[in-house]
């Protein structure tokens, strides 16, 4: 397929009309039924996210100086979600572009801080349980560092002892996931921080879905086990505005307990004649827009309203959970936020996952075991309900092989 660029522009009214019917083939998240990849906090917050995106979209992150506003949104981003992870005194952090930045810039701290400390001697590596997200897979094949993934317990949580059996002189970080995307699971974070302790080893805490939602969870009285900075350990947590935190994509922070282990991820360059560039993230442009987006959303929703969010979302997960749980599923682990795996001994679970894509749901699954799985934001709380019915009867269109066979079922 060729495409050149048109020799005369069309107007607006045409080019948005287009893209309007473009998107018609896209899933309809803002109906509730996609249970991945959006986090539909209600019209009000989208309408902060525009409004602050749009005001901001064309100031850059790169120019503090220039921007001394977008600095500032920054640095109150990040003092708040330090003070909600229980950072100590002179923690500090920066906004990425999202969670994969997060978790790249985490781990090229931490190997430097290795270097700097003078304990690499050879490959540097990273140990992390099986759930791990690939971001950090991602980020050790750019900086060709080993990565060893380790089975996670009968539990499908982080197995401590046995990534204590993998970790030696050049490894740089353990990993733990708060939670972890598959399952939905809070690892053990405070064992972890023992074996890591044990080694005199890094500790990541990858909090990009749990950072924005663990904190308020335990404040509704959700009985979370210390995962963040109160693990003292714990010395970087990678944790997304853009997926719980509700705000305008691009968005994430990535956190460090002192400013001295900040340090090691700043990037400085002088040595061209354009003179001294200093950048503190892979990036170089920062789109001002998400920076300011971030900013707004935390401050209009502020501790109550994600307080209310997350209670939202926990108890449509449970919701979701007895009514699975009644057809016969059964629950990966315990889940504690928001988000779910189930299957059924007797249906496969890819099979149901496409009989839901047909009745307009795009939600997401998991390989081992094969589960279903939802990602599940406070708007599904309208169409719970219209889950767990189409999930019945594409349950029974399996057991009839013919869809056109079985009259819609209604969930009770």
């Amino acid at each position: 397929m060729s495409f050149t660029m048109p020799e005369q522009g069309r107007t607006w009214d045409v080019l948005s009309k287009e893209m309007l019917e473009r998107g018609g083939s896209d899933v309809k998240w803002r109906d509730g039924k996609t249970a991945v990849y959006v986090f539909n906090a209600g019209d009000d917050v989208t309408r902060v996210q525009k409004g602050a995106y749009t005001m901001y979209m064309s100031e850059n992150g790169l120019g503090p100086l220039a921007f001394p506003s977008l600095k500032q949104m920054e640095d109150e981003v990040i003092s708040m979600g330090l003070n909600l992870l229980h950072a100590p005194d002179g923690a500090a952090g920066n906004i990425t572009s999202g969670g994969t930045d997060s978790i790249t810039m985490a781990i090229k701290t931490a190997r430097d801080y290795a270097r700097a400390a003078g304990k690499l001697k050879g490959q540097a590596n990273i140990v992390a349980p099986w759930s791990a997200h690939p971001a950090f897979d991602k980020a050790a094949k750019m900086m060709d560092i080993e990565m060893r993934r380790v089975a996670c317990g009968p539990d499908f949580l982080a197995d401590a002892a046995a990534m204590g059996a993998r970790v030696d002189d050049n490894t740089i970080m353990m990993v733990g996931s708060a939670p972890c995307f598959p399952y939905g699971l809070m690892d053990p974070i405070e064992r972890l921080g023992a074996v890591a302790k044990a080694h005199d080893v890094w500790l990541h805490v990858d909090a990009c879905v749990g950072g924005y939602f663990a904190p308020f969870a335990k404040m509704n009285g959700v009985p979370l086990k210390p995962f963040d900075f109160e693990v003292p350990e714990v010395k970087s947590i990678s944790a997304d505005l853009h997926k719980y935190g509700y705000a305008a994509k691009g968005a994430s922070t990535v956190l460090f307990r002192t400013a001295e282990l900040q340090s090691h991820m700043i990037f400085d360059c002088a040595d061209w004649p354009g003179g001294r560039m200093i950048t503190p993230t892979l990036a170089g442009t920062r789109p001002g827009g998400a920076i300011a987006a971030a900013w707004a959303v935390m401050n209009y929703l502020g501790v109550e309203g994600y307080k209310q969010k997350q209670g939202t979302v926990c108890a449509v997960r449970e919701h979701i959970e007895r009514g699975v749980k009644r057809m016969g599923f059964e629950i990966v682990g315990h889940p504690q936020l928001g988000l779910i795996a189930f299957y059924h001994p007797k249906y496969d679970a890819f099979a149901l996952w496409g009989k839901m894509m047909e009745k307009g749901w795009f939600t997401s699954v998991t390989t081992e075991p094969k589960s279903l799985h939802l990602m599940l934001s406070p708007f599904h709380a309208m169409v719970q309900d219209q889950y767990l019915a189409d999930l019945q009867t594409s349950m029974a269109e399996i057991d009839a092989g013919n869809a056109g066979d079985v009259k819609e079922v209604r969930y009770s």
